[in-house]
């Protein structure tokens, strides 16, 4: 690793360090756990175990919304389809775009690539009303 690289890596670090110390023995071992995973089995059972139904849809919905995100969906039908609010909506593509890249990593071995960037449920006639938000006809 060269020293550009390494100041790069580092910044990314601390970007998701500001809040989440992921050295905290704890987190280690989460990580750990949910690498442990063999199959789908394991994972449901263990994400039951770990979290209440209502957290694992939550989280269901945040995954949703970044597949539809990433089908260039709009705001106000991802929110009616998953309930998340346009703040999470767009907290959800802030982090789809940005630097760490965990949606896309996701997303890229879960859903065909040809599937990725497309939508057949893009409204063709709408009207921009803010903050990524439409109004669709």
């Amino acid at each position: 690793m060269n020293r550009n690289t390494n100041i790069r890596t580092m910044k990314l670090i601390r970007g998701i360090g500001s809040v989440i110390n992921w050295k905290d023995t704890k987190n280690k071992q989460l990580i750990a756990g949910i690498l442990a995973l063999k199959n789908a089995d394991e994972a449901k059972r263990f994400l039951r175990d770990l979290m209440t139904e209502k957290e694992i849809k939550e989280f269901a919905n945040r995954l949703e919304a970044a597949t539809l995100l990433s089908q260039n969906v709009q705001y106000n039908t991802i929110s009616e389809d998953t309930g998340l609010s346009s703040t999470t909506i767009a907290r959800i593509a802030k982090w789809l775009g940005g630097s760490l890249g965990g949606y896309r990593l996701i997303l890229n071995r879960i859903i065909p690539s040809n599937k990725l960037g497309t939508s057949s449920r893009q409204h063709t006639a709408s009207s921009k009303i803010g903050k990524g938000l439409y109004l669709s006809s």
